[in-house]
């Protein structure tokens, strides 16, 4: 079933946030209106506002596992070297285990926004399938 694009905003009312914001604010990346996840790790199968199907096929997902490898990463070594000035004149091994403990709480924000990143990829790329 092919998807239409977003509603049209009636006039005299702001428009959808850009992709940026609607990225950070957790939104549909079709509307820019309904949110994608319903609590912290658990997401809405249909975008609340459009009904636009987040999870177009089994494995969709994929594709956000290595978003979040890369924001993993630069995460982590930003994280390496606030840990190294803190620890300095420690092993490296303490260090390096300090900045992956300081990584653990990030974790769920990775999840979240490796997926939005992904969603809103995908949609830039192929809007409508």
């Amino acid at each position: 079933m092919p998807h239409s694009p977003a509603p049209a905003q009636p006039a005299g009312l702001p428009g959808p946030p850009g992709r940026p914001a609607a990225i950070a604010r957790g939104l549909c990346p079709r509307c820019r209106q309904g949110r994608v996840f319903r609590s912290l790790m658990s997401m809405n199968e249909t975008c609340p506002s459009c009904g636009h199907r987040f999870e177009r096929e089994p494995g969709f997902f994929l594709g956000a596992m290595y978003v979040s490898y890369g924001l993993a990463v630069v995460i982590y070594l930003m994280l390496l070297g606030l840990a190294a000035l803190a620890l300095r004149g420690r092993p490296q091994l303490v260090v390096f285990g300090a900045a992956l403990l300081m990584l653990l709480p990030c974790v769920p924000f990775l999840f979240r926004y490796s997926r939005l990143i992904w969603l809103h990829l995908d949609w830039a790329l192929d809007p409508g399938a």
